[in-house]
């Protein structure tokens, strides 16, 4: 599965967040600025050749429908960037994180309460 650009991430949040549909419910989704419908039409038929989603014809139009969920894009992103990023260190991870300020104490005990009582 490979990374995909800010324009095509967009896209397919809005696609998530709406299931199965048209470009229009989509563009519906995305804010303000929105992209013209006809750049959408483009980042969504480049998602459609990619396997991301799956078309269907529907009269003049197409539905389309994710092929790919969230969580299975975020966990293999997130490997990724914690790949390349962190020396595949999860912990490498969280502590610059730390050390930025951007996750605090409560925070940190929160994970580790989820890690201690997370059963596999």
């Amino acid at each position: 599965m490979e990374k995909l650009s800010i324009q095509e991430e967009e896209a397919m949040q809005a696609v998530w967040q709406t299931g199965t549909g048209f470009i229009k419910d989509f563009l519906d989704q995305l804010s303000e600025p929105r992209p013209p419908y006809t750049t959408l039409a483009s980042t969504i038929k480049n998602l459609e050749k990619k396997g991301f989603l799956t078309a269907e014809k529907m009269g003049n139009s197409f539905r389309y429908t994710p092929a790919i969920n969230e969580q299975e894009y975020k966990k293999k992103f997130m490997s990724g960037f914690v790949n390349d990023y962190f020396q595949n260190s999860y912990k490498d991870l969280v502590t610059f994180f730390a050390k930025e300020k951007k996750i605090s104490a409560g925070d940190l005990k929160e994970i580790i309460n989820l890690i201690e009582n997370h059963k596999p």
